[in-house]
């Protein structure tokens, strides 16, 4: 069986959340419900965690990560770009560690709801269809053509044409959810994402929250309070 490492970026600053990657989340830090789901995943060997801040460090190898170094401030700054740091990590592994990583699984912590049925089968979609990449989406609510930009003034900008239709009458649209992303290094190397051999991987909206803000928090607690009550 082709396994791979999962790499978990946890910066130590949040703006939008105070400490949210190790806030209390019933019981326990949010991260750890990432690192668990991803230890638990048949398709990966280690799961690395990647952090610039020691108590998130300390956090995730007591729940069973690893973390053989810490990230530079740079990387963990509000500026820094995501795939600088995972192009960061693996050649770091690759070079002083020993390992040789061609392909990698990005979970990040803000998603406690994906399951380690979502991490298998998006993995397995990889490998079954030797993608580039694959990445995880959700459908999205409403028609992405009634979105608009509203200037400083309070009015609107359109974005797209500006169509009148009903709902029914709009194609399905879908956006990446962050919980899951499963690359070819080389294609992340170039500094993308996608290409012509990226497949998604759809999620359900109830394992899709990303944590962002506080009232994301609150939603994923009521829904894992949820899920804990029925089991």
């Amino acid at each position: 069986m082709i396994q791979m490492i999962a790499i978990i970026p946890a910066r130590g600053g949040s703006k939008g959340l105070a400490d949210k990657n190790v806030k209390d989340l019933l019981g326990k830090p949010m991260i750890a419900y990432t690192i668990e789901a991803a230890v638990k995943s048949k398709n990966i060997s280690e799961v690395i965690v990647s952090t610039d801040d020691q108590e998130i460090a300390n956090i995730a190898v007591e729940a069973g990560a690893k973390c053989p170094f810490l990230r530079p401030k740079e990387l963990a700054s509000d500026n820094a770009m995501a795939v600088d740091n995972y192009i960061y990590t693996i050649e770091r592994l690759n070079t002083e560690y020993g390992y040789k990583i061609d392909s990698f699984v990005v979970l990040q912590p803000t998603s406690p709801l994906r399951s380690v049925e979502d991490i298998d089968a998006a993995i397995s979609l990889f490998l079954d269809k030797n993608a580039d990449s694959v990445v995880s989406y959700v459908e999205e609510s409403h028609p992405v053509t009634w979105h608009k930009h509203i200037d400083e003034y309070g009015r609107f900008e359109n974005i797209f044409e500006d169509i009148l239709a009903n709902r029914q009458d709009n194609r399905k649209s879908y956006y990446p959810n962050g919980a899951i992303m499963v690359f070819k290094y080389d294609l992340v190397k170039s500094k993308q994402y996608y290409s012509a051999d990226s497949y998604a991987y759809i999620m359900p909206k109830s394992r899709s929250v990303d944590i962002d803000y506080i009232d994301d928090f609150e939603y994923a607690e009521y829904l894992l309070g949820k899920s804990n009550a029925k089991a």
